[in-house]
This record gives C-alpha cells, sequence and structure tokens, in this order.
C-alpha cells in the first residue's frame, strides 16, 4: 500500500522580517501535533525537485505549521521569497515496539527502568517511536 501524502499543493515562499529572517513555507493544511513538544513534527518528501529527509515541520502560532526553507534547499531548487513551490510532505513513520515489551526488557535494568519512567510523556513517546531513541537533525 502506497503512503498519502499529507498534502500536494503549492505554497509562496515567505521570509520572516529582520535580518537573518528563515524563509519559509507556511502550510495551514497540517495541523500540529499534540504528542510532540511544541507540536513539531518530521516529516520526508519533495519540495519542488529537492529531495525532504527527517525535515521538520515548525509551529508558526495559531495551531498552524510552516517548513523552513534553507539556504541549500532554495538553491537546489532556484528559487526564493516570493517565489510559489510544489510541497509534497509525507509524515515519519517508525516501527511501533510494544511498550509492555519494553518495560519487560527494562525491568532487568532496574536503573533504565526508573530513568525511563522519569521522562516527560513525550520523551517516553520520541524514544519508543524512533527507531533509535534520538531526534534526526534536518
Amino acid at each position: 500500500m502506497d503512503k498519502k501524502p499529507l498534502i500536494d499543493k503549492d505554497y509562496l515562499l515567505q521570509r520572516f522580517n529582520g535580518k537573518g529572517g528563515w524563509t519559509y513555507a507556511l502550510i495551514p493544511e497540517i495541523s500540529k501535533e499534540k504528542q510532540f513538544p511544541f507540536g513539531l513534527m518530521q516529516v520526508s518528501g519533495n519540495i519542488d525537485s529537492y529531495k525532504l529527509e527527517n525535515s521538520m515541520l515548525l509551529p508558526f502560532g495559531n495551531g498552524q505549521l510552516f517548513l523552513p526553507v534553507k539556504v541549500a534547499r532554495r538553491k537546489a531548487i532556484k528559487k526564493e521569497e516570493g517565489d510559489l513551490v510544489k510541497i509534497i510532505p509525507f509524515e515519519n513513520q517508525y516501527p511501533q515496539i510494544q511498550p509492555d515489551e519494553i518495560i519487560e526488557c527494562l525491568k532487568e535494568a532496574p536503573k533504565a527502568y526508573h530513568r525511563i519512567n522519569a521522562l516527560p510523556k513525550y520523551e517516553k513517546t520520541r524514544y519508543r517511536n524512533h527507531p533509535s531513541g534520538k531526534r534526526q537533525r534536518q
């Protein structure tokens, strides 16, 4: 079964005001995830012909997300502020490990068991959902 993209649409590249302001595409159709800290969402896919891997959609406010478009990406697609870009993101999906299996393994390592139990819920989710337990960089 093929994965369905979160969206497949053209977006206007915008820029935050001020020196060093980010260039971004506001994506109001994708709502932020409550299970992750600050509503971040990790995606892969394409922006025009440029492949996105483990990119973060960041909170913009009012429940909306935006995709930062770094210089390297803009150079690769030859686009800047004011240009339209086609964005086709897919939510990153990781194999789910059953929490019961994790707990049983951790019971054999009491220090690790207590350390994991002391984490906030979103941290536990991150470790459970990602194969390495680490957040990927863009």
